[in-house]
């Protein structure tokens, strides 16, 4: 995908909107992990996956570092912890930039500040400050000339919205007025974006049977089962738009009609407990791969055709240390062994997660984990797991490079792909993990390994047949 610069997209009810050229897909990356892989790991899944944004809870100096050169655009965050001391302070703004931004640019390609999250319907005694806080860190954005190359908002939930349906008579609690307006002006006078968490699931989920999971899911409706806006006549075919469009119309309410929307989180459970029976994998596949399509597309909504929708989905990993019902532990692609929860349906969807995960999967050493528990994990795999580690010894194809860590990776993976990659076959105590990378093309003395192997096959089988015919059938291939 190529990202171009601004775009003027004129309609009649939506002018001159400043939104990128294309839409294109995120992800958030969630740190609530027991063994969360290292920013390094992170990345190296990221690249994998062509995944070209992302969006960070913080703005934790290893996982920017690790960021650095790759390309890859960053959402930072402001934690809401650290909002009032912000939002009061034009010299703790400018100080958190410095050592969260300054420090990183260019070299990391940070492009917008999350400021807090939720703050309007998770933090009310915040609220009063927010739009201070966002001022001030602007403010220092100005100052080093960055205002233009970093866009500064903060995302909302959806449930800010109230009569969400029909969209065309959405709009935001009117408690909050005294927020959203001065907040919906300095968005529109910095040229930035409104930030909407948007989750069918829930809306599904609460609404008591009247949403049905289809629609939820993007899965296709018959025109008699679309829904419609009475006022509009504008049909609806999945929860997603709807939701996108009722923030259109309460920002409309409040007469802003040229702020774009940017989606910081969608997605859908891949498990739940015995009180949510949909969260199961086919329906996290089901949605995440329509949405994808859905926002690649750049087909807009109802009210804006055309306009894109650009989207983080939620999350990179499962974070199993989050509190809660079993499905907000369950949100995540991938584990965090870099293993997939599912294979994405996206046959022909562009390049972002093009990847068969499932059937293209290696496991590899962790090049951090501890020599000794490597060791020791090595010795157990071509001990009691019963791998053929000869090509290890002194002289053997894959003795160099003699260390742990590509022995290790060696032996891990065979064990993985002789297991049949079953869940839990690569982690050896935590010092392995999935790649979507071979090793072996990593390691030009594993590839040599099999490349001999597989000549030795060869010659040995038509040593053996002698048979002209074989090997000309063998060619044709």
């Amino acid at each position: 995908m190529v990202f171009l610069g601004d775009l003027l997209v004129e309609s009649p009810s939506f002018v001159s909107v400043s939104v990128f050229a294309d839409a294109f897909i995120g992800v958030n990356i969630g740190t609530d992990i027991t063994d969360i892989p290292s920013p390094t790991d992170i990345v190296a899944l990221l690249k994998a996956q062509s995944i070209q944004h992302v969006r960070l809870y913080d703005a934790d100096r290893a996982m920017l570092l690790a960021l650095a050169h790759t390309g890859i655009r960053v959402t930072v965050s402001v934690p809401s912890d650290q909002l009032l001391g912000i939002g009061q302070s034009n010299a703790t703004a400018a100080n958190w930039v410095a050592h969260n931004v300054l420090a990183h640019v260019p070299a990391t390609n940070i492009t917008a500040i999350a400021v807090g999250s939720e703050v309007l319907t998770t933090l009310p005694n915040v609220a009063p400050v927010l739009v201070s806080a966002l001022e001030f860190i602007h403010s220092a954005l100005v100052a080093a000339n960055l205002d233009q190359q970093i866009k500064v908002s903060t995302p909302h939930s959806s449930s800010l919205i109230l009569d969400s349906f029909p969209p065309s008579q959405a709009f935001f609690n009117r408690t909050w007025d005294p927020v959203m307006v001065p907040l919906l002006k300095f968005l529109q006078s910095t040229g930035s974006y409104l930030m909407l968490n948007v989750y069918p699931y829930y809306d599904y989920v609460q609404s008591n049977g009247a949403v049905p999971l289809d629609y939820a899911l993007f899965r296709p409706l018959p025109p008699t089962r679309e829904a419609v806006d009475a006022n509009t006549l504008l049909h609806y075919t999945n929860v997603f738009d709807a939701v996108v469009d009722a923030a259109y119309f309460a920002m409309s309410y409040l007469n802003f009609t040229n702020i774009p929307i940017l989606v910081t989180e969608s997605g859908w459970p891949s498990k739940g407990d015995s009180s949510e029976p949909d969260a199961t994998p086919d329906n996290a596949n089901t949605y995440n791969s329509n949405l994808i399509r859905h926002v690649l597309n750049n087909t807009g909504t109802p009210k804006h055709p055309g306009v894109p929708i650009s989207t983080y989905i939620y999350e990179l990993y499962n974070e199993d240390l989050r509190t809660g019902p079993v499905s907000e532990q369950n949100w995540g692609l991938f584990y965090a062994n870099g293993g997939p929860v599912y294979t994405l349906h996206l046959t022909g969807a562009g390049t972002v997660f093009a990847n068969d995960t499932t059937n293209q999967t290696f496991c590899v050493a962790k090049n951090d984990a501890d020599t000794k528990m490597l060791q020791a994990a090595l010795d157990w795999a071509c001990g009691p797991g019963k791998v053929d580690c000869s090509p290890l010894l002194q002289g053997q194809t894959c003795y160099e490079p003699d260390n742990v860590v590509q022995h290790a990776t060696y032996a891990f993976n065979a064990y993985y792909q002789k297991t049949g990659k079953s869940l839990g076959t690569c982690d050896f105590k935590g010092v392995a993990i999935v790649t979507t990378t071979n090793p072996s093309k990593a390691s030009p003395h594993i590839h040599n390994y099999l490349l001999v192997n597989f000549t030795d096959f060869i010659n040995n089988f038509f040593v053996q047949n002698k048979s002209p015919k074989i090997l000309k059938q063998f060619l044709a291939i």
